[in-house]
């Protein structure tokens, strides 16, 4: 059994307030988009082992264990007696790209493990576990555009269809480091709340919809500033970095041209039909 765990970006991301417990109070809308890895799960063929994994496309550096697809199968395995089994991931979403790759693999593992195995899940419940793995998990159980606060764990459903729209979705071989890229905010409320911001047409978004991660990681990195300035010049509606980066996406109507742009060696870049 198969699936593809799709990327989000972020439109528009405030930090409200610091709380008392370290974190920090934000307001962001997650929106899906079409990059995906591809998530498939096989009966184990000699039963060793709870679980293999076999991983392919870009490398996940880090021990098998704190993958987050291997925490999503042992977190349903401490509740249900579920068989071993052979994982297969092929990682095509960047990491350090403030996309939700790893949050998006661990949801859909959860998914794929309660329709192979019939659990019974519901989604409510499905939510309640993925955000036992990361605040951003959740989102992607019912993966629809969401507006959350909180910490990034707190969700609202908003009517928003950026259909027809063009995307094109760029990561730079820069790694922005989100817990420098928090210690350098300074949280504050905005001018205009941003469920009040997403209801005005899309060629406003450009003036009201801030991320404010971008003026500290600009500052570090001036490439990721240069090439959101480059989305604009080639006509972008609307451009942003995704989370604290390191990700820019522009938004272009469904009848642009898109010109070609020049990149490094290890850039990452994603150009499809929302």
């Amino acid at each position: 059994m198969i699936n593809f765990p799709n990327a989000k970006i972020n439109l528009g991301l405030n930090i409200v307030e610091k709380r008392p417990d370290g974190y920090h109070n934000l307001e962001t809308i997650f929106y899906p988009i079409p990059v995906t890895d591809a998530l498939e799960i096989h009966p184990s063929r000699d039963g060793s082992a709870p679980f293999v994994l076999h991983q392919s496309g870009i490398e996940i550096v880090g021990e098998t264990d704190d993958n987050l697809v291997i925490k999503a199968y042992r977190l349903l395995q401490q509740k249900f007696e579920l068989p071993p089994i052979e994982i297969f991931l092929h990682k095509h979403i960047p990491s350090g790209a403030g996309l939700g790759g790893g949050s998006a693999d661990a949801a859909f593992m959860l998914k794929l493990l309660n329709e192979r195995f019939s659990l019974d899940l519901s989604e409510d419940e499905l939510e309640k576990q993925a955000a036992t793995l990361g605040a951003d998990c959740a989102f992607f159980v019912r993966n629809k555009p969401t507006f959350a606060e909180g910490i990034g764990n707190l969700f609202s459903p908003i009517e928003l269809s950026l259909a027809g729209y063009q995307l094109l979705l760029i990561k730079l071989p820069i790694f922005v480091s989100t817990r420098e890229a928090f210690a350098l905010i300074k949280p504050h409320r905005p001018v205009r709340p941003l469920r009040e911001v997403v209801t005005l047409s899309i060629e406003n978004w450009k003036e009201w919809m801030i991320n404010d991660f971008e003026d500290s990681v600009f500052a570090q990195f001036p490439a990721i500033e240069k090439l959101k300035k480059q989305m604009y010049e080639m006509g972008a509606v609307y451009a942003a970095m995704s989370g604290s980066g390191s990700s820019v996406f522009g938004l272009f109507k469904p009848d642009a041209v898109i010109p070609k742009i020049k990149v490094d060696e290890g850039t990452f870049i994603f150009q499809g039909e929302l």
